[in-house]
């Protein structure tokens, strides 16, 4: 899988649970960037990109993600695609 389908699937899964189909993500975006996307969100999204993915992530690696790219990197390791 490329980082654009990666950043893709993220992007449709931000778009479902924070229901806002028209969305537009970047790398570089953060949740304090993005209406709807608090703490609760945050897991709901987390959960459902390691269920999408079939990976996991670690505590530590959670506390880490700064932002979007961040995220499809660390699905790129775990994953295999880089």
């Amino acid at each position: 899988m490329t980082r654009e389908e990666i950043l893709q699937t993220i992007t449709d899964i931000l778009r479902d649970i924070l229901q806002q189909p028209a969305l537009a993500i970047t790398e570089q975006t953060t949740a304090d960037q993005v209406e709807r996307w608090d703490s609760i969100n945050h897991v709901n999204i987390l959960m459902t990109v390691e269920r999408t993915f079939k990976i996991r992530f670690s505590l530590g690696e959670i506390k880490k993600l700064r932002n979007v790219g961040e995220m499809v990197m660390l699905v790129e390791t775990k994953t295999g695609s880089k």
